[in-house]
């Protein structure tokens, strides 16, 4: 018996109706690219290791599917090694490429070979997926697109706050209500300095960013199990409690802050945009939150997380300022900021709240059915005439009972069913009817495509 076929945990099938849902998601995002002035590249699937390693954290490196050598992967590896089966020191002899983590690493990369032939600013779109060697569950999987944006060559801050229109203008269109969540990679700088643990910013970083998961006792736990002192540990709590409006966020911050210039300069720039972003007006919720770190090395800068106010997920989109990301390459200096819009989490956050416009599904608008070979001849070629105008139709290719045809019409929620029988032929007519209201029509061959347009 043969075993029955699956697929590995943490992926998805999707059949015509979850893509056509899905290429609404990003022809929605595509669309709003291009409006705010990004262009598309691509890059590999695969990336070699020593580009991923060491972009993201400790964690994160743990997190990245290795490919193995092509051939006999194994010839290079030593044999005191294979007898010890530790894979950690065995892996750079067995496998030199990675699938990608993200898109902003394989980005820099880009940005670099390419330097020579590239604008700066450069504005840079892409829609790839990704894979994460991560515990699947809910809202998280080890396949899954991301859709980016980054401008690099550019240290404006008016870059942050097009991207939070950005971000406003793709979820307003999609009709999700969010908040979007900001902090920066300084200020957690300058708590760290307050607490006396400024070497310990990586630890501190990863440990708060969990405090929505794992609520604050487990954070502080963790702080304590790095090796941080429970008075500094104690210090940092209050800070993680701040209360009120962005405003009074920011000015206790400025308070608290005063011994660290780097927190200070985090609190000036993160000011600056939330006021330019809410003069400008949006949809979105706007939540300054410290506790935000996002724990990728890279960031250091404006800290940006979204999301789903009617939903119980993770982030639905993130990102942030990376001050020199392709200095990892060869080439210093170069500031980026990004975001990136979580396209499968998206998915289903709009599953659950059903805001799909009305016949997104739909494959066909016009289905004609088939009563013989003549009037299959006179169908075809108004299918044709309809597809020219955009209008998609198609023929039922085989003459079987009429029954069997209307099903088939009804399973793929056809609007409109249309018949061409020997009387219509005829007549040169064609006989239209409506499947939501069992309305019939005769129009002629050349009404037939005016009904549409």
């Amino acid at each position: 018996m043969a075993t029955k076929p699956s697929i590995p945990k943490g992926t998805r099938d999707f059949g015509p109706v979850e893509m056509a849902r899905r290429n609404y998601i990003f022809d929605t995002i595509r669309s709003a690219f291009k409006l705010f002035g990004y262009t598309p590249i691509e890059t590999p699937a695969m990336e070699n290791l020593s580009t991923l390693m060491g972009k993201y954290g400790e964690e994160g490196d743990k997190l990245l599917f290795r490919i193995l050598n092509s051939g006999d992967f194994l010839k290079d590896a030593p044999q005191e090694l294979l007898n010890n089966k530790e894979s950690h020191t065995l892996t750079p002899f067995i496998a030199e490429k990675g699938l990608r983590y993200d898109l902003t690493v394989p980005f820099a990369r880009f940005v670099v070979q390419n330097r020579n032939d590239i604008q700066l600013p450069f504005k840079r779109c892409q829609i790839q997926p990704v894979w994460r060697a991560d515990r699947p569950q809910k809202g998280r999987y080890r396949e899954f697109y991301q859709c980016d944006a980054d401008i690099v060559g550019s240290d404006s801050l008016w870059n942050e706050v097009e991207l939070l229109e950005l971000i406003d203008e793709v979820f307003h269109k999609l009709k999700v209500r969010v908040a979007i969540k900001l902090n920066n990679r300084k200020i957690l700088t300058g708590i760290a300095e307050l607490i006396g643990e400024s070497n310990r910013i990586i630890d501190i970083t990863i440990a708060i960013d969990k405090i929505e998961k794992i609520g604050l006792e487990k954070v502080k736990e963790e702080l304590i199990s790095k090796g941080i002192p429970s008075d500094s540990v104690e210090k940092l709590v209050p800070i993680l409690q701040l209360e009120g409006d962005n405003s009074q966020k920011l000015d206790r911050l400025q308070e608290i802050l005063q011994g660290s210039e780097t927190g200070l300069k985090g609190v000036e720039e993160l000011r600056w945009v939330v006021s330019r972003f809410d003069d400008l007006g949006h949809n979105a919720v706007l939540d300054m939150d410290v506790s935000l770190a996002r724990g990728l090395n890279y960031y250091t800068g404006t800290i940006i997380e979204v999301k789903a106010l009617d939903v119980e997920i993770g982030s639905i989109t993130g990102g942030g300022r990376y001050d020199n990301l392709t200095g990892v390459f060869g080439m210093s200096g170069l500031s980026g900021v990004g975001i990136s819009f979580g396209a499968d989490r998206i998915y289903d956050v709009l599953n659950q709240l059903d805001l799909y416009p009305q016949g997104i599904g739909e494959s066909v608008k016009v289905l004609f059915l088939n009563f013989g070979e003549k009037e299959a001849e006179a169908s075809m070629k108004l299918v044709k005439t309809l597809r020219r105008k955009g209008i998609s139709s198609e023929l039922y290719p085989d003459n079987v009972k009429l029954k069997k045809q209307m099903t088939y019409a009804d399973n793929l929620k056809v609007p409109f069913v249309a018949m061409i029988g020997e009387s219509e032929l005829e007549e040169k007519v064609v006989n239209l009817k409506e499947m939501s209201t069992g309305n019939q029509m005769k129009l002629s061959f050349d009404e037939l495509a005016e009904k549409f347009i």
